[in-house]
């Protein structure tokens, strides 16, 4: 063989080789690159999801407007909670939510009782609170345009609800004079509305503002 064609044949296995080289190269880049589409893809599904997630948990929550106690026997047996949301709430679901209360060393948590009270105009509202007990709240809807309260229990924008608490039940006596009560409403998700007041020196009415 003469060394001229030895040449051209050794040039032509080396171009093999490399042609060999580089398609293994193509096709290792885009097995490569369907893995990262394919996990860039999931990733951003999932930021989206957490950030989504996220927002409701900050934004979504409750605000306490008002607490308002009832005289019993001596002292303070019903408190009223005026609940709203949060502005930019989603809706929230009451039947979830836990009044937790502290009180002389006594702490009590309540839940839903699945009893709604619808309140007629110009109503006492204390009047209502048959079913609220040591363990569970009532629920009475004062401002509910779309019914989602009285329907489910549902409280979203523009609701105005009070929370009945029976004190006395809750923590074993009435509340009495100068006394500090705290706690707050913890919704399934988002901020808790703030309970927080200390009752007044003597109780001169039967129905008077405590926060």
């Amino acid at each position: 063989m003469k060394i001229t064609e030895f040449l051209k044949n050794k040039k032509g296995a080396s171009g093999i080789g490399t042609l060999i080289v580089f398609i293994a190269m193509v096709l290792v880049a885009a097995v490569a690159a369907s893995v990262l589409i394919n996990t860039s893809g999931f990733l951003q599904q999932k930021a989206s999801t957490t950030g989504k997630e996220s927002t409701e948990q900050v934004a979504s929550g409750l605000q306490v407007v008002g607490v308002t106690g009832h005289k019993g026997t001596t002292d303070i047996d019903l408190m009223a909670i005026y609940i709203s949301p949060n502005a930019g709430s989603a809706g929230i679901d009451l039947t979830q939510a836990k009044v937790m209360l502290d009180y002389e060393g006594i702490s009590a948590i309540l839940t839903y009782n699945d009893t709604t009270a619808i309140a007629s105009s110009n109503q006492n509202i204390f009047a209502l609170s048959d079913n609220a007990t040591a363990t569970s709240f009532q629920l009475i809807p004062l401002q509910d345009y779309d019914s989602s309260v009285i329907n489910s229990a549902v409280l979203n924008k523009g609701d105005l609800v009070v929370i009945l608490v029976d004190a006395s039940a809750a923590f074993g006596n009435e509340v009495s004079e100068r006394k500090t009560v705290s706690g707050k409403i913890q919704p399934e998700f988002g901020a808790p509305g703030i309970i927080s007041f200390t009752t007044p020196a003597a109780y001169t009415d039967t129905v008077f503002e405590l926060q």
